[in-house]
Formats: structure tokens, C-alpha cells, sequence
């Protein structure tokens, strides 16, 4: 076969880089977009920002005294460039708002008008001669499960063999203060030179179930309930001893609420059942949940719903908008023809970071504000007026593709009158009305929160009732249809809602 050369000529799509970080900007989280431009600011020396994710952040002294000064003036920070950042070349590109630049006019805030030492912050801060003042009392580390055991450990143990027996047990209890190791276990890992008995190892056991929180050490939650109920004050004997043989023998019934089962078991009353029942209740089944050192994320709304004269209007959240721009003193270099390739392309890079940063906080307002106007009773009403809404309704208007508007919504979240929404949590399916309308699902759980939210509790509502109940309303949906809403909802079916 004889080899040749041949040119083809054909068209095809590409995405150019400036194209892909725009997109990969877009479906980025606000979290995750702050750790982009981070890692972006560590590698491009021609991208600086000028605001500081630490602003508001109480900064102290060496010796411990309050910063009463503002960041933006101390020693060692070069001042931003005033005005529109004509200083220094003028080659300055900034991120603010969406509106066009108007963070340019707002360059000057970040500096400073004087030489101002640590000397003199030393003196501002401590000049006030009040100590308290001065020096802040800062927050203790929370005290964990363990350490409030062990304390207790040192004012109940003598010898030092019980206390490392009880610390064993200690060590063994999960977050929750369960003991989900068999004793046994623990006791045939004991190496046999120490000739531990397990009756020692079961003594140890007894006492650190006699310790704070009541319900600690239990290998189960009927052992742990039980605990909480022998050490519980001023409960007549009567009711003791009915509480304690529901929870250690039929806790299963008391879950699934079978009162009646209860009552010819036990041969008592709805009286007698209902004390009972307030007893078991007063209980927490997790007592070492208290000492849990978890923190709870917060979510930075990236835009907000505020109530105008003509309706309602969406902002952007300016906490969430990073300020950026070009470095003055590496444009005025480039300018006069210093420049390195490297730098021409690091400064390409500044700058459409920069332009698809803009591009990506005014695709979110012009989402968030289309969202908004299809959605004005939802702010008005509440979520029972909630409208069918998908992705290709809010693309065309907008000139967008599905797509785009996906990213946008995805992990994007918005502050409205009645808390925080993810951007997608407006957008649902429908159910026909007899009309011949639309009804959203979200307005259909929201109905069926407010119907068993005020149902009797001693005859509840069935998923068939609440469906016909939402005939009655117009809205034409079949009882599974209730019950995945009612599951998606969390709230427990029929039998586990009754109560005496």
C-alpha cells in the first residue's frame, strides 16, 4: 500500500481555557470558589485582592491586648491605590459588584494614611489602663465526654488499679456514651499477667454507669433508659417500676406505639400508661451527645430577596464577591517593555479570571432574579403558593441553555423572608388540579405539613385521608403519591404519630 500525504478540512466545537474556567466558575460553590481564587492568588503574582477575608476579625497584640486599629493601616501594608487606579501605570482591573467596575471607585478604602508603628498600636490598645479591657478572656475548649468521666474517676477511685480498670471503660464508650464492645472482648484482650478477674472488669462497668450524664456505659438502649430511671427524682414507686418493665421488656411496643398490646400486658389503665409514657419520655437516649465537639456549618447566602415598592428585588450578597485586580506595579513594568513571557501570560490569565468572575456573580442575579419573579407568592404566602417551575422555563427566558442554569442553581443559595432556599429548592413537578391547572409538589408538602401539624393526635391522619383531604382542595393525587411526599417530609406514618 503506497503512503500519501492528505489535507482535510472539517469544523469542530472547542472550549477555549478562557471558556472552561468560566464554566467550572460557575458550578463552583461559594466555599469552593473562595479556595480557587486563593490557590489562583498563591500562583499569579499579577492578581491581588483587596479585600480581606479577615477584616472583621478581633487581631491582637503581642502582648495579648486588643487591636483597636483597622487592618487596612497597619505597618507593613503597602496602601491601595486611590481613585480608579491610575497610580502606577493604570493597568488595574477589579471584581465588584457586577455593575461594571464599581469597585474601582472603592480601591482606596483598603489603604492607609500613615506611618503608624507597633509602638503606637501597643499604646492604643492598652491604654485604657483596664485590664479586663485589654486583654480579652478567650473561650475555653469544650470539655469532652471523656475528661468529664475521668474527673469523676479521680474523686470516686483509690487504688490505682480501679482507676485504670474504670479508664479502660471509659476509653471503650462511643460518642453517644454507649458501650457497643461486649465486655467479654474487652476482657480477653487483656494480656493474662495482669490477672484481671471480669467480675472486676463487670465492677468497673457498674461504676461508671453511677456517674454523670445518668445513662452512661449502657450497652443498650433499654440498659440506658433503665439507668436514667432508677436515678430519676420524684417519681412515685408505681410508675418506676411500669416504666422500667416497658423499657427493658417491651420498648419495641412503646416505639410502635401499640398502647393496646401495653395495656393487657401490664393490666393497667390509659392513666396509669400515660404516666408512665411521661417518665420514659423525660429519658435521652443519647446522654453522652452533650459533650459531642461538632460544629455546625453555616451557609453564606449568595444572594437576597428583600421586599421592594413594586414587588420584589434580588441583591448580591457583597460578603460572598471577592475583590480583585491586576497588580499595579507589574502592569507599569509590562508598560515599559520589562516583561517577561511568563508575565504576559500570567497577566492574560489575571485577567480573564477576573472578567469571568464578573460574568459569573451577574449570571447568579439574572438566575436569582427570574426565579423571584416567577415565584412572588411563594415570597408573599409561604411555600402553599409555590408554582411548578423547571430549568427550561427560567433558560428561556433568559437566552441560556438547561445546563448553564443547572450549574448556576446547583449549591447556590438564596436568603428570602422565610429563611434560606438553595436555588433549586424552587423548582419542582407538578400535580394536575380538577380545574385543569397546576399544582407544585413543594406547595403539596407544605399542605400536607400544615394537615398533620393540626390532626388529632389521639386519631391521626392516614395517607388516604390526606389525600382526600387534598381532593377536596382541587388537587387530584393518589395515596403513595402521599405517603414518598410524607416520607421525603420525615414525618412517621399513622401508627407511630398516635398517642393516649
Amino acid at each position: 500500500m503506497k503512503q500519501t500525504l492528505q489535507l482535510k478540512t472539517s469544523q469542530h466545537l472547542a472550549l477555549t481555557p478562557q471558556l472552561q474556567q468560566s464554566i467550572r466558575l460557575l458550578q463552583l460553590s461559594t466555599l469552593e470558589l473562595h479556595q480557587e481564587i486563593e490557590q489562583v492568588l498563591s500562583e499569579n503574582p499579577l492578581l491581588e485582592r483587596l479585600d480581606d477575608p479577615l477584616d472583621r476579625s478581633v487581631r491582637l497584640l503581642a502582648d495579648g491586648a486588643i487591636n483597636s486599629a483597622p487592618p487596612s493601616s497597619q505597618a507593613g501594608e503597602a496602601p491601595a491605590a486611590q481613585g480608579n487606579g491610575e497610580e502606577g501605570g493604570g493597568a488595574s482591573a477589579e471584581t465588584g459588584n457586577g455593575e461594571g467596575g464599581d469597585a474601582g471607585g472603592d480601591s482606596g478604602e483598603g489603604g492607609g494614611e500613615g506611618g503608624e508603628d507597633w509602638g503606637e498600636y501597643g499604646r492604643s490598645g492598652s491604654g485604657g489602663g483596664d485590664d479586663e479591657d485589654g486583654r480579652p478572656q478567650l473561650e475555653a475548649s469544650p470539655v469532652t465526654l471523656r475528661e468529664h468521666l475521668m474527673e469523676q474517676v479521680r474523686l470516686t477511685c483509690c487504688a490505682a488499679r480501679d482507676c485504670a480498670l474504670v479508664e479502660l471503660v471509659v476509653d471503650a464508650l462511643d460518642d453517644n456514651g454507649y458501650l457497643e464492645e461486649p465486655l467479654e472482648e474487652i476482657h480477653a484482650r487483656l494480656p493474662e499477667e495482669l490477672e484481671i478477674e471480669f467480675d472486676e472488669l463487670r465492677t468497673a462497668l457498674a461504676l461508671v454507669q453511677s456517674m454523670d450524664p445518668p445513662g452512661v456505659g449502657a450497652r443498650s438502649a433499654a440498659e440506658c433508659l433503665a439507668l436514667q430511671i432508677r436515678r430519676m427524682p420524684g417519681v412515685p414507686l408505681v410508675t418506676r417500676r411500669m416504666a422500667l418493665v416497658i423499657v427493658e421488656k417491651y420498648l419495641t411496643w412503646f416505639a410502635q406505639r401499640e398502647f393496646n398490646k401495653l395495656k393487657k400486658a401490664l393490666d393497667c389503665d390509659d392513666e396509669d400508661l400515660r404516666e408512665a409514657q411521661a417518665v420514659i419520655r423525660q429519658c435521652n437516649p443519647h446522654p453522652g451527645a452533650a459533650f459531642a465537639s461538632d460544629v455546625s456549618d453555616f451557609v453564606v447566602p449568595d444572594v437576597i430577596v428583600r421586599r421592594a415598592k413594586d414587588g420584589w428585588s434580588v441583591q448580591l450578597n457583597p460578603e460572598v464577591m471577592p475583590r480583585l485586580r491586576v497588580n499595579s506595579l507589574y502592569a507599569s513594568l509590562m508598560k515599559q517593555g520589562k516583561s517577561e513571557t511568563q508575565l504576559n501570560a500570567q497577566l492574560q490569565e489575571a485577567k480573564w479570571l477576573i472578567k469571568n468572575m464578573r460574568q459569573r456573580f451577574d449570571t447568579i442575579l439574572r438566575v436569582a432574579q427570574a426565579i423571584v419573579d416567577r415565584q412572588r407568592n411563594f415570597f408573599s404566602h409561604g411555600a402553599v403558593a409555590m408554582r411548578p417551575l423547571v430549568l427550561r422555563e427560567i433558560a428561556d427566558t433568559l437566552g441560556l441553555h438547561e445546563s448553564t442554569i443547572s450549574r448556576v442553581t446547583t449549591q447556590k443559595y438564596m436568603l428570602t423572608p422565610h429563611g434560606m432556599f438553595e436555588l433549586k429548592y424552587f423548582f419542582g413537578s407538578h400535580v394536575a388540579t380538577e380545574a385543569g391547572g397546576e399544582a407544585s409538589s413543594t406547595a403539596i408538602r407544605a399542605l400536607i405539613v400544615q394537615l398533620t401539624g393540626a390532626e388529632d393526635p389521639k386519631n391521626p391522619l392516614s395517607d388516604s385521608k390526606i389525600a382526600e383531604m387534598l381532593g377536596e382542595q382541587g388537587m387530584v393525587i393518589a395515596r403513595r403519591t402521599v405517603a414518598k411526599y410524607r416520607e421525603a417530609l420525615k414525618i412517621p406514618p399513622v401508627s407511630l404519630r398516635k398517642s393516649l
